[in-house]
């Protein structure tokens, strides 16, 4: 249930970070966020902090 839990967690910041970046870098229009510097920097670190939480989810058992 954790795995489930936290790999659904790190597909939501994934996401989330892409879109904050589109917007900061105005691709994705209609909100206060589009053209913003502050999420153009933000997105990407959000969405690699979403990435790694997967990474370490999914990277199995160490073999003893």
């Amino acid at each position: 249930m954790k795995k489930i839990v936290a790999s659904a967690f790190g597909v939501l910041l994934t996401v989330a970070g892409a879109v904050w970046t589109l917007q900061g870098l105005g691709y994705l229009k209609g909100s206060s966020m589009t053209g913003s510097s502050f999420w153009a920097v933000a997105g990407p670190i959000v969405a690699a902090l979403g990435v790694s939480l997967l990474y370490v989810t999914w990277r199995g058992q160490p073999k003893r």
